[in-house]
């Protein structure tokens, strides 16, 4: 199925590893170039060459901090060097680890600066681009979080709920400059992550971090496994297509059954 893509250009918030990789190489090989940030220079450096060679597209690395003005003017005037964008993923985050009672208000002000406001700096940014250039995509990557939380991380999944109802008004902003606007909410996906903290919490008890992760799996999802970035990936790149033309304004979950609500 040839999707449209060829020859537009994304930017990926968080492109260097995990789910942001995955959109990247999913995009890639639909012949979309891309601009990836990170804040790891050296590996967002490599990346992005490794998928320019392997696709024969154009991969620009752009090391920038999101969560900063400075972060995403850097992304906003790498893309305008390029022309502009179609496509912007804001998919840069992370979990959370605490209460509410005990957080303080930084820990607060620096996740919604991650989560939030680098999705609206970007969309202030990046969508009169798309404007330019006859319209385009503006996709977020919330969590299922945002409406079925988890309780040991009450700013994520706050924040989380904060970026859904931004996409949400976003969407009805800009359907006019015919740039669509959706959210997606994942529920369980294998990111390296994931793999890392299942790690660091059996080091103790004989290391079985794989049967951990079955048994978050066997709690949380129906289906009772963990998704794969390329699985979560496929359902972005999806919606960046011209396949979803009236998918507008909307949130999709994309959760292995997760979601215990209608």
């Amino acid at each position: 199925m040839d999707l449209g893509l060829k020859g537009k250009t994304a930017v990926i918030t968080g492109g260097s590893v995990g789910i942001g990789l995955a959109i990247a190489e999913g995009l890639a090989a639909e012949g979309a170039n891309l601009i990836l940030s990170a804040r790891g220079r050296e590996r967002l450096d490599a990346e992005a060459v490794r998928i320019a060679a392997k696709y024969g597209v154009s991969a620009t690395a752009v090391e920038s901090d999101v969560a900063t003005v400075e972060g995403t003017e850097a992304i906003i005037a790498a893309a305008a060097e390029r022309g502009g964008a179609d496509i912007l993923i804001n998919n840069a985050g992370t979990g959370s680890n605490e209460t509410v009672m005990e957080a303080p208000d930084e820990k607060w002000q620096a996740y919604f600066d991650l989560h939030v406001m680098a999705a609206v700096r970007l969309a202030r940014g990046i969508a009169p681009q798309m404007k330019k250039r006859g319209g385009g995509v503006i996709l977020h990557n919330a969590s299922i979080c945002a409406v079925q939380p988890l309780w040991y991380e009450p700013i994520y999944n706050v924040t989380k709920a904060a970026l859904m109802m931004f996409s949400k008004t976003l969407s009805t902003e800009l359907v006019k400059d015919k740039i669509r606007v959706n959210c997606v909410n994942a529920g369980l996906i294998l990111t390296p992550d994931w793999i890392k903290t299942a790690k660091q919490l059996t080091a103790a008890t004989g290391g079985d971090w794989e049967g951990y992760l079955q048994s978050v799996a066997d709690e949380h999802a129906s289906s009772k496994r963990f998704g794969t970035p390329e699985e979560l990936a496929n359902f972005f790149v999806f919606l960046c297509s011209d396949r979803s033309s009236y998918s507008i304004g909307s949130t999709y979950f994309v959760d292995g059954g997760m979601l215990k609500t209608v």
